[in-house]
Order: C-alpha cells, then structure tokens, then sequence
C-alpha cells in the first residue's frame, strides 16, 4: 500500500481547442513513495489519454477528425506528430469497439485493400447486416491470410456465418469453403458482368475472323 507523499511534478497537457487557440492545462501530478514493494508510484488520472501529454477528450477529438481526413493532414491541422495522432486514432477506434462489442456477423463482405504500390494488399471484411468493417488484416490477399479472419473470429462466430459475399478471387472462395463450409457464396455483379464481357468478345473476336465477307462483318465489328 502507498503511503507517505514523494512530490508533486507538473505537467502540460493538451486540451480541446477553444476555437482557433489551442488549450493547455497546468497539472501537478504527485508521486507517492510504496513501503511495501519499495517502488515511486505516481498518480493516476483518468481523464487523461494512454499518451500523458494529453487529455483523453482531446485524443477522441484526434481520433474522430481522422474519420474524414489522413493522419497527416490531421497531424499538420493541429501541429502534432504523425505518431501521436496514429497512437490517438488507436485509442480512438478501440473506444469505438469496446462499445460495439466483439463482432457476431452472419452475412460478410470480403475484399482487398492495396496498401501501397507494388501490389501490397490487405485483406477487409466487413459485417454487411450492420455496415461496419470488422477486420482488417492478412500479408497478403492469399488464402493463408483469409484464413487469418476466421481464426479471429472463432470457431463458434464462424459456424454461425450463412452468407458471403465476394469477388470472384480463388483464395477467398478456397478459404471459405475450408472454414465455413455451410455458408452460401454470392459473387458480386461487378465480377460476373466482367466474365460475360469477356466470354462475348471471346464469341465476337472468333465470329469476325470466320466470317470472309465484308458486309457480313458489319453486323459485328463495332456492335458489341
């Protein structure tokens, strides 16, 4: 148990703005000697953020702005280091979870997300029911990282999915049927339209080459 007072240390800490002027607050933070484990313990505060320098509401404030802006427009808007605001955005969206509640989706959405250039992708799913993304992840877009979802999402959340809905990407579909074999597979339109578009010029590229007579042509070259 804590007992006898060490000292007082002060602190700046950022708070909300007050309109274009950013806002500091003065905070003595004490610092209690433990007799018991030998230890300097200093006090802890609650409404301040995982990062000390700032208030917990402030970090939510950070946190939502990059709802609708990037991590550097954010960082630069506010005059903040791009890792604070990352770590605030964090802290931020596991606010946000911890609300919602751990995911029980039953109709999901999969697809990927290229994270830079160089074909570097990410694999996102999403709870389609409730419109939300519920996880984002994987190395790759291959099956091993589709796989990685549903290790995340357990044995028993998994057995209860009945619906998928994806492109037409082998390793998505491979996964799925390896994990969640009872769940029906819906191939978005998008994909499906691109398969015929290509099945017709396939028939129309072969028809024009079998046909010799130029007016007979005319009915297929440029009439897709």
């Amino acid at each position: 148990m804590c007992r006898a007072w060490y000292d007082q240390t002060s602190r700046r800490i950022r708070d909300l703005p007050c309109g274009a002027l950013r806002v500091y607050l003065d905070v003595s933070v004490r610092r209690v000697d433990c007799p018991t484990c030998g230890r300097v313990k200093q006090e802890r505060l609650d409404w301040l953020a995982r990062n000390l320098h700032y208030t917990k509401r402030f970090a939510w404030y950070v946190g939502h702005r990059c709802r609708s802006a990037s991590i550097h427009e954010v960082a630069q808007e506010l005059r903040l280091d791009w890792h604070a605001v990352k770590a605030m955005e964090m802290e931020y969206m596991q606010a946000q979870l911890d609300v919602v509640g751990p995911p029980t989706p039953r109709v999901i959405g999969i697809d990927e997300m290229s994270i830079r250039k160089g074909h570097v992708y990410r694999i996102i799913v999403s709870d389609l029911e409730r419109a939300q993304p519920i996880w984002f992840g994987g190395t790759d877009r291959g099956e091993a990282s589709m796989t990685m979802f549903y290790d995340f999402l357990g044995a028993s959340e998994t057995a209860a999915l009945r619906l998928a809905v994806m492109d037409m990407w082998k390793p998505f579909r491979k996964a799925t049927r390896a994990q969640a074999p009872q769940v029906a597979i819906l191939y978005d339109k998008f994909h499906v339209l691109r398969q015929l578009g290509s099945a017709l010029d396939q028939v129309r590229k072969s028809e024009y080459k079998r046909l010799t007579n130029r007016p007979d042509r005319r009915f297929i070259k440029g009439q897709k």
